[in-house]
């Protein structure tokens, strides 16, 4: 099957493409970092998806027409039909997905042109309001935690933005933790939210407020989170050694993806601790840098605060905390960390108290909306 590339991300130009992708008629699409793709794919396919993610290292994933739509069928069941608004780039999973739901339930979906401001993103809100057959039509729509908690604080003294927020069926927001202070927010906004969590490797958001969707299987092996079930990526384009460690199969024949993430299962909800990985090593001891900005992101002013390692002369490697000074609030620097380093010492223990909070104008992020963690710590180095 042949493979053409899509520069740039102009949504309407990826829908075009998806659509014939889909259905089988057109070619399959190629996104984000395109050089250097090859030409063909295997039969099915429908997108690959080329990110560098948070750590630099490009890869290529390979997702299937039975992925993508089993995916969007699978939330569907979960959340309800109706119309979908893209507010996410459509280059990355999250964004790309709205597409598809859109695509499977023979909807066009509404588009937010331009960038994301909370008046861009009401007005597109508003506007989705429809009826059929003398019901409304439910609206649904996929956010990142910094673009919610943008339309949160606009809410506070804008009225339509507040609307918006409450206009829609459910909000799905992933991409990373939602700080249990966000969540908060949204529901006393009476947005109602739901938490996914997923890769570009499960087709998206697959796990909804820790509850697997139907036709997924989750399992913990040596406290790492494994999923299985027809989303699963079929690999990593050209690079089948990746692929072989990160896509397990068993003896029955299932296939298990290894998402590198710490996890438990309890009373059937998943909960996530943090990447395996992201782990510094701090006077001898290993130190959970997901874990410690789980708890800093609890400290009023930090709710999207983002933890790094740096190299430290004294204990080898120490911990950073790096936040935006909008939305710091006007509280010293000082207070502010040591509530953090107090609220880290009495959850995990001294060893893992930050060493230090900076503020910065923007917190560096990716075109997904993530947090773009190697560049901020790069920046912290800079600064160090």
């Amino acid at each position: 099957m042949k493979l053409v590339p899509v520069v740039g991300d102009d949504p309407r130009e990826i829908l075009r493409g998806l659509r014939g992708a889909l259905h089988g008629a057109g070619p399959a699409l190629g996104l984000g970092l395109v050089s250097g793709l090859p030409g063909e794919v295997r039969a099915g396919t429908a997108v690959v998806v080329t990110t560098s993610g948070s750590t630099g290292i490009p890869k290529s994933v390979v997702l299937s027409r039975d992925a993508l739509t089993s995916s969007a069928l699978s939330t569907a069941d979960r959340i309800g039909d109706g119309a979908w608004l893209l507010a996410l780039p459509a280059s990355y999973v999250a964004g790309l997905q709205v597409l598809v739901r859109s695509l499977v339930q023979d909807r066009e979906p509404a588009i937010l042109a331009g960038a994301f401001t909370p008046q861009a993103f009401s007005a597109a809100a508003l506007m989705m309001v429809s009826t059929e057959r003398g019901e409304r039509v439910p609206s649904y729509t996929s956010l990142v935690p910094a673009q919610l908690s943008k339309l949160l604080d606009a809410a506070e003294h804008d009225p339509s933005v507040l609307a918006a927020l409450r206009s829609f069926e459910t909000i799905l927001v992933g991409g990373q933790a939602l700080p249990a202070a966000t969540l908060e927010r949204a529901q006393a906004a009476g947005a109602r939210i739901v938490r996914t969590y997923g890769s570009t490797e499960t087709s998206g958001g697959c796990v909804y407020d820790g509850v697997a969707l139907g036709n997924v299987r989750l399992r913990i092996e040596r406290g790492e989170v494994q999923v299985s079930g027809p989303t699963l990526a079929d690999g990593y384009l050209g690079n089948d050694e990746l692929t072989d460690a990160v896509f397990l199969r068993d003896r029955d024949g299932s296939r298990w993806y290894r998402t590198g993430d710490a996890g438990l299962i309890e009373d059937g909800v998943l909960r996530v601790r943090g990447r395996i990985d992201n782990v510094i090593v701090s006077g001898g001891i290993n130190v959970s840098l997901d874990r410690v900005e789980r708890i800093v992101r609890g400290i009023p002013g930090l709710a999207l605060a983002v933890v790094v390692g740096i190299p430290d002369e004294r204990w080898g490697e120490a911990s950073v905390v790096v936040a935006s000074r909008g939305e710091a609030l006007r509280r010293s620097e000082a207070v502010q960390l040591e509530e953090a380093r107090a609220a880290v010492q009495a959850e995990i223990g001294a060893h893992a108290r930050p060493a230090r909070l900076v503020l910065v104008d923007e917190l560096a992020t990716l075109p997904s909306g993530k947090p773009d963690r190697e560049a901020i710590r790069r920046a912290v180095m800079a600064l160090h």
